[in-house]
Order: structure tokens, then C-alpha cells, then sequence
């Protein structure tokens, strides 16, 4: 126990100094000795204090051959504290500063790179995902011969992956809640908004499903013109996806679907004839 109280203390001990000598280079008038700390501070991975020092110095390093190179590092110090709000404006004020800069390319990635990291779960809202794949794409356009490119390419999948992913939970729920009509038209859209998905054969099934499900539960009068519409998506399933794993459960809606409306027609017949 003894040696765990000693060991708080030193820790204590050791920040209490590193910050009362951090607090003396900041009140320094010697701006030469604030850069060269500021550079220690930054390869020795301590970026709060480098970043608190860049800033300090900035007004007497604009201008001179150290400018671009404290801004870069400037941006990267906030980068790496997870800042990735502040980072991607950074970047981005590199790029429009310095426009001829060998490391522009670099900092044009790295902004689209942040709205990136600043992608949240699939559940929440997915504005910074789409500005992801804007940017990457834009990065792509702009760079074409750039190693990054591949990884932007990546990039822009892995959202549209995620995009997917968030419009197939959504039509999935309209499902287990019941409301058939609007899981048939949201599994519609997304396979119509991600045609190249390896999905595609599952969403026509589940669209397939949700029709039959509408039609089985609409009033009667309703049910031939909606059971027609489950075979009509059936019939389409049948021509695009002849492979699919899901071809006999489609058929088997099929056969289920015809068979409902056999029985509509024999119902219609009976009651026309008991008049």
C-alpha cells in the first residue's frame, strides 16, 4: 500500500513540475527558445503543449521559411488529440494557405480524412459519412496519381457500407413493426439506391415478403390488384436473380401468392352464384 502512495505522489509530483516548467517557457519573452521547445514538445508526442506553444508563437513565425511547417504541425497537433473538428479546418486553411506546398496533397487527404473519424455509429445521423465520401471523392478528382488514392477509394466504400447498412435497419424495422407497404418501398429504395450492393437479392426478398404480407392483411376488395403485385415482383426476381439463394423461398411466396388468389376467384364465383 505503502509503495502505491509513493508511487501517486512521484506521478503527482512529476506533472506538478513538467506543468510549472511548461508555465515558465510560456511566459518567456525568448520566442527562438518557445519554437525549439515547441519542437521538442511535438516529437516527443506531447501535443497539448505544443499546440498551446504554436499558437503562442504564430504572429512572430508568419512569413518566415518556418511558417508552413509549424502550420502543418499546427494542424496535426490537434489531429492527434482526437480534435478532428478543429484538425479538418486546419487542414483545409493549409491547403487554401499554402497552395504550391509538397505536403498540400497530404493535407487535402488528411481534412477528408477527419469528417471521417467524425463518422458516428449507423444509427445516428450520417451527415458527416456523406461529407466523407464528397471529399474523398473530390480528393480523388483533384489527385488522381496519388498513392492515397486507393485508400480514398476504400474510404468511400466503407461509408457507402455504413449508408446501406442505416437504410436497411430502418426498412427492417417498418417490417417487425408491421407496416408492410412502407419495409416493401424502403427494401426497394435501397436496393435502388445501392445497385451494386451484394445484397441486392436479399432486398428483393424482403420486398417480396412485405408485399405478400400488405396484400394478406388488406381488406379483400384490395387483395387481387396487391397479391398481383407480389407476383409481378416475383416474376422480376426470377429473371435478375436465377442463382440467388433466396429463389425457393420466393418460389414458394409464389405458389403461396397464386394459391390466394385461386381461392379470391372460387369466393368471387360462389358469391356471384348464391344471387
Amino acid at each position: 500500500m505503502n509503495r502505491i502512495v509513493l508511487l501517486l505522489l512521484s506521478v503527482g509530483l512529476f506533472a506538478s513540475s513538467c506543468s510549472n516548467k511548461f508555465g515558465k517557457i510560456m511566459k518567456s519573452k525568448d520566442y527562438e527558445y518557445k519554437y525549439k521547445m515547441a519542437e521538442q514538445y511535438y516529437a516527443n508526442k506531447n501535443y497539448v503543449y505544443a499546440q498551446q506553444l504554436f499558437e503562442d508563437i504564430f504572429p512572430y513565425v508568419k512569413g518566415t521559411t518556418r511558417y508552413e511547417d509549424m502550420y502543418y504541425k499546427f494542424a496535426y497537433s490537434y489531429y492527434y488529440q482526437k480534435d478532428y473538428l478543429n484538425a479538418e479546418q486546419l487542414f483545409k486553411s493549409f491547403v487554401e494557405n499554402f497552395p504550391t506546398s509538397p505536403k498540400g496533397e497530404e493535407c487535402d487527404y488528411m481534412r477528408a480524412y477527419c469528417f471521417y473519424k467524425q463518422s458516428p455509429k449507423v444509427e445516428l445521423d450520417q451527415t458527416n459519412t456523406n461529407k466523407t465520401m464528397q471529399l474523398m471523392q473530390a480528393f480523388i478528382n483533384t489527385h488522381p496519381t496519388s498513392p492515397r488514392v486507393k485508400d480514398a477509394s476504400e474510404l468511400i466504400d466503407v461509408c457507402r457500407e455504413k449508408l446501406e447498412q442505416k437504410e436497411s435497419n430502418a426498412a427492417e424495422l417498418y417490417y417487425n413493426l408491421g407496416y408492410y407497404k412502407a419495409a416493401a418501398i424502403a427494401y426497394s429504395n435501397v436496393a435502388e439506391n445501392f445497385p451494386d450492393s451484394k445484397k441486392g437479392d436479399e432486398y428483393k426478398y424482403q420486398t417480396i415478403k412485405a408485399y405478400y404480407k400488405y396484400a394478406e392483411m388488406s381488406y379483400e376488395e384490395k387483395q387481387p390488384e396487391r397479391f398481383g403485385k407480389v407476383l409481378a415482383e416475383c416474376n422480376e426476381f426470377n429473371e435478375r436473380f436465377a442463382d440467388s439463394k433466396y429463389l425457393a423461398d420466393v418460389n414458394k411466396v409464389k405458389t403461396q401468392t397464386n394459391n390466394a388468389l385461386k381461392n379470391l376467384r372460387n369466393e368471387q364465383v360462389t358469391k356471384t352464384n348464391e344471387r
